[in-house]
């Protein structure tokens, strides 16, 4: 019997998007579905590594980058928008000839508003509802929103109830019949492992915000005496060495390993971003976050959990490693423990 074969194809900003894709096409393998992979950038380059045996497609990219002064960000933005919506365009072109090549039975775009098609069922999967972008909330919620009602269904990646990690982001007064949430997305599990780090550091993120916080917590520290998991964030072969033999450099870690090495690690210290905050409430850790800087969505999330006495948090410029010493006061993540019934889920790409 022939499988029907799904589109999945995140956002290529940071890693997030990728990653949180993971656990849904293994879930879509798991249904006797057929996932195909299309992304750009590293955001391929980590689900290609991750499922050698799917097809992938490149997409054309969205060229988002940050500015390295985070009150600038917004406008940067703001200034690229007609480039964007050319590349939305492309997209939509792409995803055009990849349905009619590749005789796909639906689409799951993460952030991706290009990556749809009329005679399809179409999906979108997006943590925020709501859009925050300082004073100009309002219009690009309302914008954001207006964007996702293309799709035939939004898919939330949390819990519907008041316990729930997205906050405003993913929840508004009336989320309407189209509005699924399917409960947090990671591709981690718990175990219980040793504990060979007192600190692990996740990088991620768009440059040039991702090296100049690495910059500033490899000075930080480097007269350590604490054992540090350093893991940087880029997809290179070349690794960093460092003098103090405290501190343990890796470009990157994925699968399995990442997985023990986050499992192994008493308090993880990386940005605020939401997948971030999904894998370690999946593994039910202690962190402290550091949001990119005119990042609205990641300094309010980073707000709420130190707020809820959840994780500690500082910004960029402020970060010191003493601040890590008050870990210990806050609660820690854990999963909201809403389960979606992806049977369920999926009965959507089984008409006809």
């Amino acid at each position: 019997m022939h499988k029907r074969r799904i589109l999945v194809a995140p956002l290529n900003w940071g890693l997030g998007h990728a990653t949180r894709c993971i656990p849904l096409i293994r879930k879509l393998e798991e249904k006797e579905f057929e996932p195909v992979i299309a992304s750009d950038g590293d955001a391929l380059l980590l689900l290609k590594k991750e499922f050698p045996h799917l097809k992938s497609f490149e997409l054309p990219s969205y060229n988002i980058t940050y500015t390295s002064k985070g009150s600038l960000l917004k406008w940067k933005l703001l200034m690229d928008t007609p480039s964007i919506l050319r590349n939305i365009k492309k997209e939509r072109k792409a995803t055009k000839k990849l349905v009619e090549q590749e005789n796909l039975s639906g689409i799951i775009s993460d952030s991706r508003f290009g990556v749809r098609y009329k005679h399809l069922t179409n999906v979108f999967i997006t943590h925020q509802l709501n859009v925050l972008s300082g004073n100009t909330t309002y219009l690009s919620s309302k914008l954001h929103q207006k964007y996702i009602r293309k799709f035939d269904e939004c898919w939330v990646p949390d819990a519907p109830g008041a316990k729930n990690l997205s906050g405003m982001l993913g929840h508004v007064k009336n989320p309407g019949e189209s509005i699924k949430y399917i409960g947090i997305l990671s591709r981690f599990e718990k175990k219980t492992l040793p504990q060979k780090y007192d600190i692990m550091v996740l990088l991620s993120g768009p440059e040039p915000q991702r090296r100049l916080l690495e910059e500033k917590l490899l000075h930080s520290f480097s007269d350590t005496t604490q054992k540090i998991l350093f893991v940087r964030g880029v997809i290179k072969e070349e690794e960093c060495r460092h003098h103090n033999s405290n501190l343990t450099i890796r470009n990157y870690m994925y699968g399995s390993k990442l997985e023990d090495a986050l499992n192994s690690s008493k308090l993880i210290v990386a940005r605020s971003g939401y997948t971030t905050l999904m894998d370690l409430a999946k593994l039910e850790k202690k962190a402290f976050f550091i949001p990119t800087p005119g990042q609205f969505e990641q300094e309010y999330l980073a707000e709420r959990m130190n707020r809820l006495g959840i994780a500690g948090s500082c910004s960029q410029n402020e970060f010191h490693p003493e601040m890590l010493k008050k870990s210990d006061k806050f609660y820690g993540l854990s999963d909201p423990g809403f389960v979606c019934s992806f049977s369920g889920l999926f009965s959507l790409f089984e008409g006809e």
